[in-house]
């Protein structure tokens, strides 16, 4: 029954129809009460009209509700509206694998991503005792963010129900002939019962023929076909004169048996098979063993002038799949950790955090991506939280040619999420250098939490922290609190958490409360985790606040000991030489800092004034222009950034662009005016300038707003100019 635009189904208004087919009209509906679009099935008359008919709909959109996967279509809603019975289901954005099939085969690697995720929506069904029966491209839905949608679960057997008797299942009836000519099963084509088994027949056609591109059973007439599916075998792979791995061959043979003994006997020992084939992409062929054993070895060409010839990984924040936008903080988050994670190896080199979120929402080709960080691997991925479920895809790109080098697919609960991290880090690492050492091993573990829900407040925190604001700073020690109240026991949220009183601290707020929970939260992540070097790191920074500076160099030592590649504990060691006058020491460790993480503007902007104060122009001058660099580039990408703004327009200072400097420093202001860091920084441009006056007023200004680092203004060879100045001596002897 056709419907009206702006008609109403119960709460659905009805917007657009969206396309019509033996099972009824589709439409476009808003769901007022939720304020959400929905896709909305009216079912044709003869189904809605007939009691047996109905009472199998609605068990089945019970039973396809109940599946809740990211892999299956959503039911939300059944109902009736006068002459019209109804399914609600979530609106999808893309096009059918059909559609897709139309221009001919898809690549041997996307074609296993496409399978991975088909057949792990299918396990979740079969498990719970829902077989599809009608398995065809038609009813697999790509959508425009890369998921992969099972349509139409259950409702194949619907259209043949008219003559059945009431509540029996088809399977129950001889000689009814169920699904599509084309992907039945033998055991369909004779109309007997059929089981899982008969899915995993119909998937094994839809793989063979994106591979293919035409149908495994192509025949000119529906007799031809059923007879082909009875009485033949497909032409193999390996004879389409197309590079694939051989064990694909094995598998189609295997799940396209004529028999259904002979095929794989469940969905998910499929999943398991096309997992390792998965996995087997990273190495340009297929695995030989038997048992799917992962060989892994690298698989890389020459590569362009452009890329870096050693390894090297950039890891891109993940897609936040979520229906919910602010899960946004745990897809970053893992991102991070992998980044973090992969440091730790040797001799692998992965861009900052910095470089690599600078790509975040883009869609940049990864070929490009890769070239501009200089790396020779670019990992992708998404993330899908749905309460206690994660669906995370990922996928490692050779910048060289653009082909996948090793992808997976997990669908996890919550409570997994470590050990997903830990695979893909692993699997990362030999797909660049071979095999793992045992110290690499070790060095890409992470101490989990008790609680895993901890571990999402640590995450939220995270995000916050990386904001860099008094504001984001209050909210970080927040979710760190609850991480820690969850589980005591997490050295990492009790580090984050005296990272953010430190630092609120040293800009905004030097109250004697901020130190001392400094102080606390960092006694209590050592003595939780005494080889955590972030925690010695937090430890350094809490106690250089306190003057105690021996020990503070103590702790930063020792995180170094630990991890050779924290860019943060040679950064804030640096920064507490700086604050004891100690100019050589800390330009050493701001050199450091910088090759370990070679787009931080910030350590090349102190490099600069540090040798401008020492008097090494030339040192002063390539430190600017490299700081320059740096923040031109990441300004191309968040030209809203006051704190490159700023630390630019020092640097332009430096290079004797007086103009442009105040320029710069005028438009920093004008985006975060009341900021005491900003207004700080600016003093300092106006001091190098020598408008003395501005800069004093400045820094009074920034004092007003809650700046109170004592060692910092006095030691900053950017005020040099200012010392003399009775209002600088004033404000020195106030702090």
């Amino acid at each position: 029954m056709a419907l009206s635009l702006h008609s109403r189904l119960g709460p659905y208004e009805i917007i657009s129809p969206l396309g019509t087919g033996g099972m009824g009209e589709v439409y476009r509906a808003r769901d007022t009460r939720l304020d959400r679009d929905v896709a909305i099935k009216v079912l044709p008359e003869h189904l809605a009209s007939d009691a047996a008919a109905l009472a199998r709909f609605n068990r089945e959109a019970k039973a396809v509700a109940a599946l809740s996967h990211p892999n299956i279509l959503a039911i939300y809603d059944i109902g009736a509206e006068g002459a019209a019975t109804y399914a609600v289901m979530e609106l999808l954005e893309g096009q059918t694998l059909g559609r897709r099939l139309k221009p001919g085969p898809i690549d041997w690697r996307a074609a296993l991503e496409i399978a991975i995720s088909i057949a792990a929506g299918l396990s979740v069904a079969h498990a719970k005792g829902v077989i599809h029966r009608d398995l065809k491209p038609e009813n697999i839905f790509l959508t425009h963010d890369g998921g992969v949608k099972i349509l139409d679960f259950g409702l194949a057997r619907m259209h043949h129900s008219a003559g059945e008797p009431g509540g029996d299942g088809l399977e129950t009836q001889p000689g009814v002939i169920l699904g599509t000519v084309g992907y039945m099963s033998p055991e369909q084509v004779r109309g007997q019962p059929s089981d899982a088994r008969s899915d995993i027949f119909s998937f094994g056609a839809i793989l063979y023929e994106m591979l293919m591109g035409r149908r495994a059973f192509d025949r000119p007439t529906p007799p031809e076909t059923m007879a082909a599916i009875l009485n033949e075998a497909p032409t193999g792979l390996s004879q389409s004169g197309r590079s694939r791995p051989a064990e694909l061959d094995r598998l189609l043979s295997k799940a396209l048996a004529k028999e259904p003994g002979q095929r794989y006997q469940s969905a998910r020992e499929m999943a398991s098979v096309l997992g390792g084939l998965g996995r087997s992409a990273i190495s340009g062929a297929a695995a030989e063993s038997s048992d799917l054993e992962t060989i892994v070895e690298p698989r890389f060409g020459k590569p362009p002038s452009s890329v870096s010839s050693v390894p090297s990984v950039a890891v891109l924040p993940f897609q936040n799949l979520s229906s919910d936008p602010e899960n946004e903080y745990f897809s970053d988050g893992l991102a991070e950790d992998l980044i973090n994670a992969l440091t730790k190896v040797s001799g692998l080199r992965v861009a900052s955090r910095t470089s690599a979120f600078a790509f975040k929402g883009r869609h940049d080709d990864v070929r490009r991506i890769g070239e501009q960080l200089n790396v020779r691997a670019v990992l992708g991925g998404s993330v899908r939280k749905s309460g206690n479920r994660l669906r995370i895809s990922a996928q490692l790109v050779n910048v060289g040619d653009g082909f996948h080098l090793w992808s997976d697919v997990y669908n996890r609960e919550l409570e997994d999420v470590f050990a997903i991290q830990d695979e893909i880090a692993q699997n990362i690492v030999k797909a660049l250098r071979g095999i793992l050492t045992e110290t690499d091993k070790h060095a890409i573990e992470k101490a989990a939490p008790a609680d895993v829900h901890a571990y999402d407040y640590y995450l939220r925190g995270r995000q916050f922290f990386h904001q860099f604001s008094r504001k984001a700073f209050d909210f970080a020690r927040q979710m760190f609190a609850r991480a820690i109240a969850l589980d005591p026991g997490y050295a990492r949220a009790h580090a984050g958490a005296a990272d953010c009183c430190s630092l609120l601290y040293t800009y905004w707020d030097t109250t004697p409360s901020n130190l001392e929970k400094a102080d606390l939260a960092s006694r209590k992540a050592l003595e939780l985790d005494p080889e955590l070097a972030e925690a010695h790191v937090a430890r350094g920074l809490a106690v250089s606040l306190k003057k105690d500076y021996d020990e503070a160099h103590a702790e930063f030592r020792t995180a170094i000991r630990l991890d050779p590649t924290l860019f943060e504990a040679r950064y804030f060691e640096a920064r507490t030489y700086l604050a004891q006058g100690m100019l050589l020491d800390a330009a050493r460790l701001f050199e450091q800092a910088c090759q370990l993480r070679s787009d931080d503007f910030q350590s090349s902007s102190h490099l600069s004034s540090i040798y401008a104060g020492l008097g090494r122009k030339a040192d002063a001058q390539a430190a600017a222009q490299r700081c320059l660099q740096i923040v031109q580039k990441h300004l191309e990408m968040h030209p809203e950034d006051a704190r490159a703004t700023y630390l630019g327009a020092v640097a332009w200072c430096q290079l004797g662009e007086g103009a442009r400097a105040v320029e710069w420093a005028s438009r920093a202001v004008a985006m975060d005016p009341e900021e005491p860091v900003t207004r700080y920084n600016v003093a300092c441009v106006y001091s190098l300038q020598g408008r003395l006056d501005e800069a004093i007023d400045c820094l009074e200004k920034s004092l007003k707003l809650g700046f109170a680092h004592r060692e910092w203004i006095e030691h900053d060879s950017d005020l040099n100019q200012l010392h003399a100045d009775p209002r600088y001596q004033a404000m020195l002897k106030s702090l």
